[in-house]
């Protein structure tokens, strides 16, 4: 007998749990007659449904503009050679974090031995020329010599002083030190140094390759101060002012938005008829890059709207709606569906543009409004 009992008891929990569904969908079902929806008090306190109605809210003006990430001009560096020669080392790779005056890359040439070669040659004949030039100033104010002998001998020590002057700055331009030349060590090859702090972005060479003074070997940019370089139409531009605020979004890598400021306008228009402007972001813990493209928006002013919170309007068919309260009676409510233009949202309220006779006084059913339309 037992297994009968149990066969009965499971019998019997079924039907509970099966009247127990009915029940709950019979407390969310929704009942339409003529073109209004009924929604019983029952129903729309346990669906957690809430009545507003139009109210006047502030609502930013705004330019649409589109733009790059960007860094200052002196937050990019492209390093190159003082003179040509054939790359010896180049160990960095792209992505590579390098900081100010670390070694990334070295040349190696003939011309730099020469070079050092030349300012050795100049540097003795310099000792002999300036000997020779403080005698010839004695015997002359003595009255020994003549001056053209001793201007000669001027002459001779001061273009040799300035040759000297020269090769030592233009060997200490290729990083090489002229006191070591000075004591005979000649070397062919050297160091080419970061000018910035920042991340290689482009190796434009490989090892053996022949660079000349013209001749990117890689690109150096530091993140660190990044800024937004918008692009604002002509027909905006007498709107837009130091200062304002921007909202922008990166809709390649992010979902969210960030804020900015306006920092600069530009005074000339560029051959599309358009005018740079450029923001600051106020975070600057974002890892931007450098060359992402940006939508934003230029908050230029502002205007007072009629409006509904945004949950309360509800897409059905490229076309808006909301339900809008036409009576309450015998512990029912009945909604009419309303079309209506909404314009844009800001700070959770959708601003109205074409009421359809709505008037401040009407009940618009805010929250749950979703779950009737369309139904």
């Amino acid at each position: 007998m037992k297994p009968i009992y149990k066969i009965l008891t499971l019998s019997i929990i079924l039907t509970i749990l099966a009247c127990g569904n009915s029940e709950n969908e019979a407390a969310i079902s929704i009942e339409k007659s003529d073109d209004r929806i009924k929604v019983s008090k029952a129903q729309f306190e346990e669906n957690k449904m809430a009545l507003g109605s139009l109210e006047e809210k502030t609502f930013p003006v705004s330019v649409k503009v589109n733009g790059i990430i960007d860094v200052p001009p002196e937050n990019k560096a492209v390093v190159n050679s003082i003179t040509g020669g054939y790359i010896k080392t180049i160990p960095l790779l792209v992505g590579d974090i390098v900081k100010k005056g670390q070694k990334v890359a070295t040349i190696e040439s003939p011309e730099f031995v020469r070079m050092q070669q030349e300012y050795m040659e100049v540097k003795e004949q310099l000792n002999y020329l300036k000997s020779e030039y403080e005698r010839q100033n004695r015997m002359f104010k003595e009255n020994i010599i003549s001056q053209k002998v001793y201007l000669k001998a001027e002459s001779q020590y001061k273009t040799a002083n300035a040759s000297y002057k020269g090769l030592k700055k233009q060997l200490s331009m290729l990083n090489i030190n002229p006191i070591k030349v000075e004591e005979g060590y000649i070397t062919s090859i050297v160091n080419i140094y970061a000018p910035i702090s920042g991340s290689i972005t482009k190796v434009s060479v490989s090892k053996g390759s022949y660079v000349s003074p013209t001749t990117s070997i890689l690109e150096i940019i530091d993140n660190d101060h990044v800024h937004i370089e918008l692009s604002a139409f002509e027909k905006d531009i007498m709107t837009i002012k130091k200062e304002q605020k921007i909202i922008f979004s990166i809709p390649e890598a992010s979902d969210e938005t960030y804020e900015a400021k306006v920092y600069l306008v530009g005074t000339a228009i560029e051959a599309n008829r358009t005018i740079k402007v450029h923001g600051h972001p106020h975070d600057d813990s974002q890892y931007f890059l450098t060359g992402m493209f940006v939508n934003a928006e230029i908050m230029t002013d502002n205007t007072i709207a009629m409006a509904l919170p945004e949950n309360a309007f509800v897409s059905l068919e490229n076309d808006i709606y909301i339900l809008v309260l036409d009576e309450e009676k015998n512990a029912n409510f009945y909604f009419k569906q309303v079309k209506v233009e909404a314009v844009k949202t800001a700070n959770g309220f959708t601003e109205l543009k074409d009421f359809k006779g709505l008037k401040k006084t009407d009940k618009v059913l805010v929250n749950g409004a979703f779950s009737l339309i369309g139904d």
